[in-house]
């Protein structure tokens, strides 16, 4: 696969396969810094929900289907979430969203004692940002008329999920 990758980074081709899928590189950065480590941590055991719906945020990504790709980076982040309090033993409810399920990680003492003063800012940002990207960009419907997504929303989207999915899963290691 080595090879493979090369070739395509070569022709500037813009995708690579990575975890058994052929996924599209935006940023040579964000993807060796970012997307690649939460390909890896989702290959952990208890992360194979998170780990899919990963998978189908760049499989809708692929499509053109932008609105449903954010909606399953949104799943991959939650899921996340899930199975960190899981593992840990948390309590949360089944439908907790990630609002819900961030204050359970912040009362359960997931990120340290320090980081307690600027823990609001941090959690605004773990519960902003992709959520509200899902809310406007096909969440909820879009109403009356179809709303057009754009590619690079999407993309945003799926870049914020593994931002959050490395950054929660360090934290919780």
């Amino acid at each position: 696969m080595e090879e493979f990758n090369y070739r395509l980074k070569v022709a500037s081709v813009g995708y690579a396969y990575e975890d058994g899928q052929i996924i599209r590189i935006d940023s040579r950065l964000i993807h060796e810094e970012v997307v690649k480590p939460a390909l890896r941590i989702l290959q952990a055991k208890g992360y194979e929900g998170p780990r899919k719906e990963f998978h189908q945020a760049f499989d809708h990504l692929r499509a053109g289907d932008h609105k449903d790709a954010i909606v399953w980076a949104n799943k991959a982040f939650e899921s996340t979430l899930k199975a960190i309090c899981t593992k840990k033993g948390w309590v949360f409810n089944k439908g907790a969203r990630a609002s819900d399920l961030i204050k359970v990680v912040r009362l359960n003492g997931l990120l340290p004692a320090y980081l307690e003063n600027s823990f609001d800012q941090l959690a605004a940002v773990l519960s902003s940002g992709l959520p509200q990207v899902r809310n406007n960009e096909g969440g909820h419907g879009d109403g009356p008329v179809p709303l057009s997504t754009p590619e690079y929303v999407a993309a945003f989207a799926i870049h914020l999920a593994a931002a959050k999915i490395v950054f929660l899963t360090d934290a919780a290691a």
